[in-house]
């Protein structure tokens, strides 16, 4: 192989917040970090725009997001 490190793709799963846009959902990932100095565990978001081919999920559906190519200016995960 040439100098390219192959990496595995994020994967992650959260909860559908919005899915009004065409072959788009948003997804609500959250995850839990100890603060650094009180070590106490913070809850922390990020809304995600994911490719759904057909509109296949809900509002409030559980899905698992995979990292993929850019498919557009900030979508690059896709549902699983």
């Amino acid at each position: 192989m040439n100098n390219k490190q192959l990496t595995k793709p994020k994967i992650l799963s959260g909860t559908v917040v919005s899915n009004k846009m065409k072959d788009t959902v948003v997804v609500l990932v959250e995850r839990f970090v100890k603060h650094p100095k009180y070590q106490k565990f913070i809850r922390r978001s990020k809304k995600f725009k994911v490719h759904d081919a057909g509109n296949t999920a809900g509002i409030g559906d559980k899905v698992q997001i995979i990292e993929t190519r850019p498919i557009s200016k900030d979508k690059h995960f896709k549902i699983l």
